[in-house]
């Protein structure tokens, strides 16, 4: 009732971009209340330890999985009607732009919806970061390396497989889906339980994560009402963040929908969220080389979220959460660049370091040691 009462009242882009907006909201404030970021978890992991980090992530993710198989199995929202499933996707593409995202994310210290959640706490890196990663997006989309993305995405295809939905190629049921989710969030519980993740971050994970299943049932929601098409979506920052730029770039030619409501509803729930927990705090970079790898980190991760199909939460989390084949690539060539990126960014750091130490004269024990502690920061 409350969206035929919205339609009745206003036109449908303006209902899809405050729906849009309504979803941005919910996810940027939780996320920002997490300290969401698939960066942080997959570097956790990397080194060995099981902490908070690594149980945000988890939670996150096994809530958005598991609300939508749960939309699904109680017949609230048909999904088989979403880009990741009624279209070929890029395997090529799903495989090569998460390897291009997971070393673009370490290198600019977040991923995309990281990135637009730090920037309205006033992290002027992410700010900066952000636009160049839009700008590359749009590039990516409709610009000059559109030859370039198609070329790659075009090598393999889920055509040349039969599809894109991983439960169809295992022959598995929706339940055995949730079944399956309960384990990661039985996963996400334990290492919460056990790193002693505060229980208002944890439940703010979660709230990150039911996000995704908002964004799917308003979305299809609207595709059953609206006179117009309506593309049934969840929530990802490539495209919209490209959407969005142009927004601002070109308002008279734009069009209002969901995506374009999505990146600012992030922004302010983020930055209402920092105000209320007096949490806002203006950051820059700390020296040019630093500041050029954010850049170029930015730009891997807009030409590989759009080569990817999204980013580590529209490709990753979305796609995984309705079980797109091309989703868990993506995902998985991201956890393992971004651990691969890691290690070498470690070892040039102590290298570095080390050879400074040296030419100090400092003893070899001492450069170690200092080493050693400036890479574990």
């Amino acid at each position: 009732m409350t969206l035929e009462f919205l339609l009745d009242r206003f036109s449908e882009p303006w209902v899809l971009a405050g729906g849009g907006l309504t979803v941005g909201l919910v996810f940027g404030a939780f996320a920002q209340q997490s300290r969401f970021c698939l960066r942080a978890a997959v570097i956790e992991f990397a080194h060995g330890t099981i902490g908070h980090k690594l149980a945000v992530w988890l939670l996150t993710f096994s809530a958005a999985v598991l609300g939508t198989q749960l939309l699904i199995a109680s017949d609230l929202a048909n999904l088989t009607e979403a880009r990741q499933l009624a279209s070929p996707q890029s395997l090529s593409g799903a495989a090569l732009g998460g390897l291009m995202f997971g070393t673009g994310m370490v290198l600019s210290r977040g991923c995309a919806s990281r990135l637009l959640v730090l920037s309205a706490t006033g992290n002027l890196r992410a700010l900066l970061s952000g636009l160049v990663f839009a700008v590359v997006a749009q590039a990516s989309l409709r610009g000059f390396l559109r030859p370039l993305r198609e070329t790659l995405a075009g090598l393999f295809t889920t055509a040349d497989i039969g599809g894109n939905d991983l439960l169809a190629f295992v022959g598995a049921s929706t339940p055995l889906a949730i079944a399956f989710t309960g384990l990661w969030l039985a996963a996400g519980l334990f290492v919460a339980i056990r790193s002693r993740t505060h229980v208002w971050r944890a439940v703010a994970a979660v709230g990150t994560g039911l996000a995704i299943p908002l964004a799917w049932w308003f979305t299809y929601a609207m595709s059953q009402r609206a006179f117009d098409p309506v593309q049934v979506e969840g929530v990802t920052f490539t495209g919209p963040s490209a959407d969005t730029l142009m927004l601002f770039l070109s308002p008279p030619g734009s069009i209002l929908d969901f995506d374009v409501g999505l990146v600012p509803g992030v922004f302010l729930g983020s930055f209402l969220a920092a105000l209320l927990t007096r949490e806002l705090a203006v950051q820059g970079f700390h020296d040019a080389a630093s500041m050029r790898r954010y850049l170029f980190g930015a730009a891997l991760m807009g030409f590989g979220g759009m080569l990817a199909g999204g980013c580590a939460v529209g490709a990753g989390v979305t796609g995984a959460s309705i079980f797109a084949l091309t989703a868990w690539v993506t995902l998985s060539a991201i956890w393992l660049s971004a651990a691969i990126t890691d290690r070498v960014l470690m070892e040039r750091e102590k290298v570095v370091l080390e050879t400074e130490l040296g030419a100090a004269g400092a003893p070899a024990d001492a450069r170690a040691e200092a080493a050693a502690t400036s890479v574990s920061r």
